[in-house]
């Protein structure tokens, strides 16, 4: 029995197949430049890897490519696409709707196309890889796992903004948090860690990438987090400013003539790690400037303590508003491939937390969860 995990983005997708038998991974992979001259196929199984060109128009084709590969006669790893039990898909926006993983209907498609209009970058994608897989897995059970409805346990004065009360009311403009899937794989894997029941503790999970939130979790429920109505909210990021006073946005329009559009690139994608260094948004890249001399040197010194200092006064809030801190988690590709990071992090807080908290790195995995959620729903209609 397998299933199978689906992260469709504008321009590819992203699958997992898991064998819940062996309770692993068996064949991953991604297409990537959908719709674009050069597209590819990387299929990866226990015997190697397969990369190929490929003609990919659009999402359609895609998927129709990773069945083949998944059931190809020399690279495959199952006989039919009918050994398919399920298909979880990564949906970014759920709204306050969607409070859980929850299996896709006529209706929850309409909701995800409604939520469409906060994450236009995000949800439309998910959709044509739904769509997709109702035509070439006809009959399938598919499931919608939300990156907002962990974060849908927050109390009100941690998910309202100072407005008018009815523009929450009339547009939903409220924090709703991203990386859902991710804080909470790594909060569930904790107890394990920690050797405590879950319920017992106070967590910050700090999910660390080229996008980067943070939560904080209490008794394995999310309490606040730092991004918000969109994810450009909270840390200093790749590409993404983070906070920043509102009225920035304005002076800047003013000032430079920018369109609404303008001013989203530049603070969606010219900000953050890059637009302070301008070395890099790649931490990597940045280390190796910082060791270097001259001004560049030096940008790149200030994007990497500006990106630690936010994450501190974060934690530092976090403590406060959980009444104690257990444990700080780092994961995804920055916290997990940075001792150096956690190391530095830990010392500079050392006055501020108790001695008791741990500074823990635990492996991100949001395919796995997603996988186990679809078993879980497959199991509740089946009525075992």
């Amino acid at each position: 029995m397998f299933i199978l995990v689906i992260n469709c983005g504008s321009s590819s997708a992203k699958y997992r197949l898991f064998d819940i038998a062996k309770r692993r991974a068996i064949a991953k992979g991604v297409v990537e430049r959908i719709g674009q001259a050069g597209s590819n196929l990387k299929h990866e199984t226990d015997r190697g890897v397969l990369k190929s060109k490929i003609s990919c128009r659009d999402h359609y084709v895609a998927i129709r490519l990773i069945v083949d590969a998944l059931t190809d006669r020399h690279h495959g790893v199952m006989r039919s696409k009918n050994d398919i039990i399920g298909i979880g898909h990564r949906v970014v926006h759920g709204g306050e709707e969607f409070k859980s993983s929850t299996v896709i209907t006529p209706k929850v498609i309409r909701s995800i196309e409604k939520y469409s209009e906060l994450a236009p970058l995000h949800n439309p994608s998910s959709l044509l890889g739904i769509r997709a897989c109702s035509k070439i897995l006809k009959g399938i059970l598919q499931v919608a796992v939300f990156d907002t409805s962990f974060h849908q346990t927050m109390p009100a004065e941690a998910f309202l903004y100072g407005l008018p009360f009815k523009l929450y009311t009339k547009y939903g403009i409220r924090r709703y948090g991203f990386h859902g899937t991710s804080h909470r794989f790594v909060a569930e894997q904790a107890p394990k860690v920690l050797k405590r029941p879950a319920k017992n503790l106070k967590l910050v999970t700090c999910h660390l990438g080229n996008g980067c939130s943070m939560a904080a979790i209490r008794g394995g429920i999310s309490v606040d987090t730092t991004m918000g109505f969109t994810p450009l909210e909270g840390l200093l990021m790749g590409t993404r400013s983070g906070d920043l006073d509102p009225a920035v946005v304005f002076y800047l329009m003013e000032k430079e003539r920018l369109s609404p559009e303008e001013i989203s690139d530049i603070l969606n994608k010219e900000s953050g790690l890059l637009g302070v260094s301008g070395v890099s948004n790649d931490m990597r890249d940045l280390l190796k400037a910082s060791r270097a001399s001259g001004r560049m040197a030096e940008r790149a010194k200030i994007a990497i303590e500006l990106f630690i200092y936010r994450i501190e006064k974060y934690i530092g809030a976090y403590q406060a508003a959980m009444g104690g801190l257990d444990a700080v988690i780092f994961t995804a590709g920055i916290g997990e491939n940075n001792p150096w990071l956690v190391r530095c992090i830990e010392n500079d807080l050392k006055g501020v937390v108790s001695k008791k908290t741990k500074f823990l790195v635990i492996p991100t995995n949001e395919e796995l969860l997603i996988a186990r959620d679809v078993y879980k729903l497959i199991k509740m209609k089946k009525g075992r």
